[in-house]
C-alpha cells in the first residue's frame, strides 16, 4: 500500500531538526550504519553544526521501501520517502534463489533510494534486507551486487530483529489501556508477530523516541512464521480464489501457528485481559481503505484507525466473491496486489481464529519507522514532555480526548496524505 508520497517522496510540512550527533563519513553514498563518531575523536561530545538526516531502508520480499527523516520535537519529521513493488522474492520458494528479473528490478529501485540519500544528505542510515535475501542461496552474493552497483551497504538482519524493529516502529499507536497487544506484519515471504505485555510499561513510554525503543523490554514471546503472501499466493493461487482454495491457506497458516501457541498459550493468557491486535501491514492497510469506502488511499485517514473483527472478515468475504479484475478495480488494491491480497487476508484470518480479538489497530508504518526510531534513541535524541507541549500549543489547557475505538483520524493527527512527520 502506497502513501500518496509514493515514489515522488513528497515532503510533509517543514520542521526544523534538531541536532543530535556529529557527522561523520560514510561508506556509501547513502551514509553508513555503523556507531557515529567512530572515526571523528570526541565526536560524542560535539555538538552538531546543522541537522542530522537519517535514513531508513526495508528492502522485502515483494517492497523496498525508503524514508529520510530529520530529529523534531515529535520524533522525527519525514523529508523524503519511496515505495515500489519490486517482487525480489518472486520464485524463490520453487527455485531457492532470486532470479536475475527480480534482482534488475530491484537494482533500479536502489539507485532512485541512493539518490534520493544522496540529494538529502543523509548522515546515518541503516539499510535491512529481510526474508528473500535470508533465505535465497544467492542472497549474499546480491547484497554484494547491490553494493558495487549503487553503493549501498545492505545488511541481511535475522527474524528476531526484524520483530524488534517493527514494535518500535508502531509503538505509539499502542493502546495502554490494554494487558496485552499482537504486534503482527505480514510480509512477502514471512509473517512477524510479536505478543506484548503492556503491564509491563511505564507511565511516559510514549514521551520519547528512546520511551518507544524500549517498549521492545516488554515482549513476552515472538515468532516469524515462513508464510508471507507472495509465497502462500504461489502455493495456493492468487488470481483465481474460490472459497475452498481461500479455506487452504486459512489451515497452512493455522498449522505453522499451533507450536508456538502450544508452546505459550496466549489463548489462556489473554482470555480475561484486555487485549488488542496492531497490524503493521500492506494487508490490515488495505483492509482499512476498502472499509471505509477511500476512493484512494488516504494515509491520514488509515493509520491509526480501528477496525473490529468483524469489520475484517466483512471485507476478506466480499474480496473472495470478486474475480481478480473486480479486485484490480478496487482504488485500495489495484493490479500490482490484486493477486496477493487474498493471501493476506487468509493470514489475518488464522490470527484470529487462533486468538480471538475483537479490535485491530491498523498502522500505516513499521520497519522503516523503526529503524529511526532506533537510531535516533542510539543518539540521544529527545523530544519534548506531553504537558511542555500543550502548554505551547494549547495555552495550558486540557489535553486532546482519546479518538474512539472506531475513528479514522490518524493517531499522530496529521492531515497530511504522504508519510508520517512524526513515528
Amino acid at each position: 500500500m502506497r502513501s500518496t508520497a509514493g515514489e515522488s517522496g513528497a515532503e510533509s510540512a517543514a520542521t526544523s531538526g534538531i541536532p543530535v550527533c556529529a557527522e561523520v563519513p560514510a561508506k556509501s553514498p547513502a551514509g553508513a550504519a555503523e556507531n557515529l563518531g567512530a572515526d571523528v575523536p570526541g565526536a560524542a561530545a560535539q555538538a552538531c553544526s546543522k541537522p542530522s538526516v537519517y535514513g531508513a531502508l526495508d528492502l522485502g520480499t515483494n517492497n523496498c521501501r525508503l524514508l529520510v527523516a530529520k530529529p523534531s520535537r515529535r520524533g522525527f519529521v519525514v523529508v523524503d520517502a519511496f515505495s515500489r513493488i519490486i517482487r525480489l522474492g518472486a520464485g524463490v520458494q520453487a527455485t531457492g534463489r532470486l532470479s536475475e528479473g527480480a534482482m534488475k528490478r530491484t537494482i533500479v529501485a536502489l539507485r532512485i533510494c541512493a539518490d534520493k540519500m544522496r540529494r538529502r544528505g543523509v548522515t546515518r542510515s541503516r539499510l535491512i534486507a529481510t526474508e528473500a535475501c535470508r533465505i535465497a542461496t544467492n542472497g549474499a552474493d546480491f547484497v554484494d551486487r547491490v553494493e558495487n552497483e549503487t553503493g549501498l551497504a545492505l545488511e541481511i538482519v535475522g527474524r528476531e530483529t526484524e520483530a524488534k524493529l517493527a514494535v518500535s516502529g508502531c509503538a505509539s499507536l499502542l493502546d495502554g489501556a490494554c494487558d496485552w497487544a499482537l504486534v503482527f506484519d505480514i510480509g512477502g515471504g514471512s509473517s512477524e508477530l510479536i505478543w506484548l505485555d503492556l503491564r509491563k510499561l511505564g507511565g511516559d513510554w510514549k514521551r520519547s523516541v528512546q520511551s518507544r525503543a524500549g517498549v521492545q523490554n516488554s515482549i513476552a514471546a515472538w515468532t516469524s512464521l515462513p508464510v508471507g503472501v507472495v509465497n502462500l499466493a504461489e502455493r495456493h493461487g492468487g488470481r483465481d480464489v474460490t472459497p475452498g482454495d481461500y479455506e487452504a491457506m486459512v489451515d497452512d497458516v493455522a498449522r505453522a501457528l499451533a507450536a508456538f501457541e502450544s508452546q505459550h498459550r496466549f489463548g489462556e493468557r489473554i482470555a480475561h485481559g484486555r487485549t488488542h491486535f496492531l497490524g503493521t501491514s500492506g494487508t490490515v492497510t488495505t483492509i482499512s481503505g476498502i472499509h471505509l469506502g477511500l476512493p484512494r488511499y488516504d494515509r491520514a485517514r488509515v493509520d491509526g484507525c480501528w477496525l473490529e473483527s468483524a469489520d475484517v472478515r466483512r471485507v476478506s468475504n466480499d474480496l473472495i466473491g470478486m474475480s481478480y479484475t473486480e479486485r484490480v478495480a478496487q482504488p485500495c488494491i489495484g493490479r500490482e496486489r490484486a493477486d496477493l491480497v487474498l493471501a493476506g487476508c487468509a493470514i489475518l484470518e488464522a490470527l484470529l481464529r487462533t486468538w480471538p480479538c475483537q479490535r485491530l489497530r491498523v498502522a500505516d508504518r513499521g520497519l522503516r519507522e523503526g529503524i529511526l526510531t532506533t537510531l535516533m534513541a542510539e543518539d540521544g535524541h529527545e523530544r519534548r514532555s506531553p504537558r511542555t507541549r500543550r502548554r505551547k500549543s494549547r495555552g495550558g489547557g486540557k489535553p486532546p480526548k482519546r479518538n474512539a475505538p472506531n475513528g479514522n483520524k490518524s493517531a499522530n493527527g496529521t492531515s497530511s496524505q504522504g508519510a508520517p512527520s512524526a513515528s
